[in-house]
C-alpha cells in the first residue's frame, strides 16, 4: 500500500507540479520528451524494451541525465500509464446513464487496444493521474442522475473498471494466443475435451461440449470477441439497473 507521503512525489511528477533539476547544467529534456520516448519504445518493441537507459539513448542522453527528471522505472511507468490513456472525449448532453457507461467502457477498450503493452502495466495504487482521473471522473458523471450515493457510484464505476480491465487482458492475450499457434482455437480443442472430459465429475461442461459448441473450426475470432463483450457488459449494467431500483425505491 503508498501511503500519502509517498503517493504524493507521484502526484506531483503526473500534475506536473514537481520542481525541475536544480543543479548541473541547463536542463535539455522535459518530462513530456521522456513519457513519449517510452512510450514509443513500448509500441514498437513491447513494454519489456522499456528501460531508463533506453529511453536516455534514444533520447540522445545519459541514463543519469534521465534521473533527474524521473527517479526511478517505476515513476517512468507512471508516466506512460497516465499519458498513453489520452483525455476521454466529452459524452453529447441529455445522454442516460446506461448508454454513457457502455461508452465509456468501448472507449476504454479503444484507448488502451492502440498500446497493447498496456495491460502489462502494475498496478500499484488508486488512480492518481490526470488523465486516469479524468475517466474516472466521466464514468461517475454518467451516474449523476440515477440517485445513488457517491459511495454506490464509486463501486458500480470500480466494478465496470474491473470488467474492461479483464476484458482488455483476455482479449489482447487470446488475440496474441491465436497469433502464435492457431491450432489451439480450433476444432481440436472441442475433440480433445470430448475424450477427457468425464460426464459424471464435469456434467455442466460435459453439456456444453455436447451440445456442439467447440466444434467450430476457429474459435477465435475478433469480431465475435467483440460481440461477446458487448453481450457481458449488457449483463453487468443490467445487474447495475436493477442496483438502482432497489437503491432509489
Amino acid at each position: 500500500m503508498t501511503d500519502e507521503a509517498g503517493m504524493l512525489p507521484q502526484a506531483e511528477l503526473l500534475w506536473g507540479l514537481r520542481d525541475g533539476p536544480r543543479r548541473g547544467p541547463k536542463p535539455s529534456l522535459t518530462i513530456e520528451d521522456i513519457t513519449r520516448a517510452a512510450i514509443a519504445i513500448a509500441d514498437a518493441e513491447g513494454l519489456a524494451a522499456v528501460s531508463m537507459a533506453r529511453v536516455a539513448a534514444d533520447l540522445g542522453n545519459s541514463t543519469m541525465a534521465l534521473y533527474r527528471y524521473v527517479k526511478s522505472k517505476d515513476e517512468l511507468l507512471a508516466l506512460m500509464s497516465d499519458a498513453a490513456l489520452e483525455l476521454p472525449p466529452e459524452p453529447p448532453p441529455g445522454q442516460e446513464w446506461r448508454e454513457g457507461l457502455t461508452q465509456w467502457a468501448h472507449n476504454v477498450l479503444t484507448a488502451i487496444y492502440r498500446h497493447p503493452w498496456y495491460a502489462r502495466l502494475p498496478i500499484t495504487a488508486p488512480p492518481i493521474g490526470p488523465h486516469n482521473l479524468a475517466w474516472f471522473d466521466k464514468a461517475l458523471g454518467a451516474l449523476g442522475d440515477t440517485g445513488l450515493s457517491e459511495p454506490d457510484k464509486v463501486g458500480v464505476v470500480m466494478g465496470l473498471l474491473t470488467h474492461v480491465h479483464g476484458e482488455i487482458r483476455l482479449g489482447l492475450e487470446l488475440a496474441q494466443g491465436f497469433a502464435e499457434n492457431p491450432e489451439a482455437f480450433s476444432s481440436q480443442y472441442g475433440q480433445v475435451l470430448a475424450r477427457v472430459v468425464d460426464p459424471r465429475k464435469m456434467p455442466a461442461l460435459y453439456a456444453v461440449i455436447a451440445a456442439g459448441v467447440f466444434e467450430d473450426e476457429v474459435l477465435y475470432d475478433e469480431e465475435e470477441q467483440a460481440a461477446e463483450f458487448a453481450f457481458s457488459l449488457s449483463l453487468y449494467l443490467d445487474g447495475v439497473e436493477a442496483f438502482i431500483a432497489r437503491r432509489t425505491s
